[in-house]
């Protein structure tokens, strides 16, 4: 019997040790999933939002944008934070917040109601999208578990932003638009009871302050320009209503440059921006980003507003291009190996380039599969083929310690493109079909806001051919492209981490 009792115990704690493993991982790839399906769900969505809160169609774009916009302006100091004052705090505000927020929304009554709880829900997702990967990465031990787990992060958070639009059109169809939103609260409350018993605290020990005016400085640039950019459809480019926005958030980010220059401890230390491979990558990241988030959008209003989809079947018409940057996501490590990776981040702008010139000759009685998914595939998996190389020549230009800070900008710039972007599109749309309803004038206004997608992309392609290093900075020619895929599968956190 002494000798059984002296035996027993040994089993036990690793056993326990691993429940507490798994649930960590449960609870960030949950979070994570939240996050990146609220970046999509609402598309379908947006045509009944509409019509229930009398949102106007400069309106209707805000309720992505001050989402995006959110997210993209405090995820850098979300990050931060999670180190200073514990993963597992921020962790549990951010979903809270974010929860909370996805409630005001789903029983809002009025259009401003509605946008302030997407704000809302924006500062939830910068503070836990974060701290998703730091717990999941403070939590796994290096190596084979930690690769295999940050491998379910990465398919998980991919899935919620492939199944936003056919969860989306779903509880559109069965029960209302509000469930977009609703469908958060009790998966947000039962991940929050779990993570408040597994989960354990931890920080790295910074100690360092946190620049909330930084974050705060390039959030309200950010969202004042897009406003002034959206005042142009009534206003006019000259009018005080475009101009004083205008202005005041370009005065704003200047600010914002300014404390970045001065601070102690800054949000994006300016001193990454002068390393070339960096400095072009974002600018590439944002051009990338500008015309692609835009796609959903005026693919969303396309199907149900001209060609007369249902919510559901709005969904799962764009389930082939959700699929199609998954893939092109995952074949880019490989491709990257052999082709080089300047020469695959050109082709994939190239190829989504060709996706959104065909989706422009589109027509109020297109065919699904000319005017929907082939062109829709082309776009995404271009996206996808871009998005990776772009990531790795920036992480890789940057030194060893401001990895995973360039790795949150280039997330950073992806999303403050695609709110900029969405903001101009828009506008451009709206000048061409000039207030009007009908079938063939809306068909033309978002067939020229593809066009002009088109032009950005071709653009970035040009700059991308004249500006990114020839090869990985850091590493000998002729041996850079051959370890590009062992770089993606042995340190994946680098590329992937939103915030660091």
């Amino acid at each position: 019997m002494t000798v059984m009792a002296d035996v027993s115990p040994p089993p036990l704690l690793p056993a326990r040790s691993r429940t507490r493993t798994w649930a960590v991982v449960v609870a960030a790839c949950t979070g994570q999933f939240l996050v990146l399906l609220d970046v999509s769900v609402v598309n379908v969505a947006l045509p009944s939002m509409r019509a229930d809160l009398g949102l106007s169609a400069s309106g209707l774009q805000w309720v992505l944008n001050t989402y995006s916009i959110a997210f993209a302006g405090f995820m850098l100091l979300g990050g931060r934070t999670a180190d200073i004052y514990g993963r597992k705090r921020m962790f549990l505000i951010g979903l809270g917040l974010f929860t909370a927020a996805s409630l005001a929304g789903g029983l809002a009554q009025e259009g401003w109601q509605l946008l302030a709880a997407r704000a809302g829900q924006g500062l939830g997702a910068a503070v836990l999208s974060p701290a998703t990967l730091t717990l999941l990465t403070a939590a796994v031990p290096e190596g084979p578990a930690r690769t295999k787990a940050i491998g379910t992060w990465m398919a998980v958070g991919a899935g919620g932003g492939a199944a936003g639009g056919l969860v989306g059109g779903v509880l559109t169809d069965v029960l209302s638009w509000r469930w977009v939103l609703l469908i958060n609260v009790p998966v947000g409350v039962l991940v929050l009871a779990g993570a408040a018993l597994w989960l354990a605290e931890g920080r790295a020990g910074d100690r360092r302050r946190v620049d909330l005016a930084g974050a705060v400085l390039v959030t309200a640039g950010l969202a004042t320009v897009a406003y002034g950019i959206v005042q142009t459809e009534a206003a006019g480019w000259t009018s005080p209503d475009t101009l004083v926005p205008l202005l005041g958030g370009l005065a704003l980010l200047g600010l914002f440059v300014l404390v970045e220059a001065r601070t102690a401890a800054p949000l994006m230390p300016l001193r990454v921006l002068g390393v070339r491979a960096v400095a072009a990558a974002n600018v590439s990241m944002l051009l990338l980003g500008s015309a692609t988030f835009c796609m959903w959008y005026f693919m969303t209003v396309y199907a149900q507003n001209v060609l007369g989809y249902t919510p559901l079947e709005a969904g799962l018409a764009l389930m082939p291009t959700s699929v199609a940057v998954v893939l092109g996501s995952k074949a880019a490590p490989r491709l990257m190996a052999r082709v080089g990776t300047k020469p695959l981040a050109v082709a994939g702008v190239l190829v989504a380039a060709a996706g959104f010139g065909w989706q422009s000759t589109m027509g109020p009685h297109g065919a699904y599969l000319t005017a929907i998914c082939l062109p829709g595939i082309l776009m995404m998996a271009g996206s996808g083929l871009a998005s990776t190389p772009l990531a790795t020549l920036a992480t890789s230009g940057a030194a060893p310690g401001d990895a995973g800070l360039v790795s949150g900008l280039v997330n950073t710039s992806r999303t403050m493109g695609g709110a900029l972007g969405l903001a101009v599109l828009s506008t451009v749309a709206a000048a061409r079909t000039a207030g009007a309803t009908g079938a063939a004038e809306m068909t033309a206004g978002y067939a020229l806001a593809f066009r002009t997608a088109t032009v950005v992309l071709l653009a970035g392609a040009v700059l991308m051919l004249l500006w990114l290093p020839g090869r990985t900075p850091g590493r000998p020619a002729g041996r850079v492209e051959r370890s590009a895929e062992k770089r993606t599968e042995t340190a994946p956190e680098r590329s992937l981490d939103p915030s660091a």
